[in-house]
């Protein structure tokens, strides 16, 4: 079994209802048996979570991305939403994750004070309901490990690592966070962390590996990217399906536990 650990197959920006059916076959038939739909703000989660509820093995999380609070108007009403949420939602049984959540100083306009208390806001929602993270950290760890270091507790997984050497192995000995490794990995020169801290993820409809680039991606390439990872890293892919679906199951407790707790 093989399982996406970060995708956005709910949202129907990207994605009809129809071929969102599909990639779930063409995800299944390539042994991909379990998903996770990612949440990028309040409205987004919450269909997520909708997108869950009528399909096995699809789980989800909650979250609003860092660049949802970079304008003024985006902040207030995100903040707003967060606060107005249904706590419900965080004793479903399919929500896995708080994510994804961090900082992105990317974009010119990024407002660095609202994503730091946006970060933490989501940080204490995690430790309160005892889930893990899911991190979205581009071109900002160094305020990134300076907050984490306030909440020792959580546990993560920081989302499609794109930084360097340096920046990876202070993640590996820092922390004990996975990384997750994408379509990104098969046609750039990302360092790669060790087999024990990899989840594999597409990101889809983005990143898509190769040799499928130019098309939109999907959860059943996944295999693709194990396969990739296999060859360049000399392992057997029954290892690698059996490691990183290991490790995302030891993240995100995908098993009855929280039905039952439910």
């Amino acid at each position: 079994m093989l399982i996406d650990s970060h995708c956005h197959l709910h949202d129907r920006k990207f994605f009809g209802a129809e071929e969102a059916e599909k990639m779930l076959l063409r995800a299944a038939e390539n042994d991909v048996r379990k998903i996770v739909c990612i949440g990028t703000d309040v409205d987004d989660s919450l269909a997520a979570r909708d997108f869950t509820a009528t399909h096995e093995g699809v789980f989800f999380t909650f979250g609003i991305h860092p660049n949802e609070v970079d304008g003024a108007e985006e902040r207030e009403r995100n903040l707003k939403a967060l606060a107005e949420v249904d706590p419900v939602i965080f004793k479903d049984p399919r929500l896995v994750a708080i994510g994804e959540v961090g900082l992105d100083y990317h974009y010119e306009n990024f407002n660095r004070e609202a994503q730091i208390e946006l970060f933490e806001k989501m940080l204490a929602l995690a430790r309160e309901h005892n889930l893990p993270v899911v991190f979205h950290v581009r071109e900002a760890f160094d305020d990134f490990f300076e907050i984490i270091k306030k909440y020792p507790e959580v546990r993560g997984v920081v989302h499609s690592f794109t930084d360097s050497k340096k920046k990876l192995k202070r993640i590996l000995i820092e922390t004990d966070f996975y990384v997750g490794v994408n379509g990104l990995a098969t046609y750039t020169t990302l360092p790669l962390p060790p087999l024990d801290r990899i989840l594999l993820e597409t990101d889809a409809p983005f990143l898509t590996p190769k040799p499928f680039r130019g098309i939109i991606n999907e959860s059943a390439y996944i295999r693709n990217i194990a396969e990739w990872l296999a060859d360049k890293t000399q392992v057997e892919f029954d290892k690698i399906e059996g490691e990183t679906t290991k490790n995302a199951e030891g993240l995100f407790n995908f098993s009855d536990s929280r039905l039952r707790e439910a």
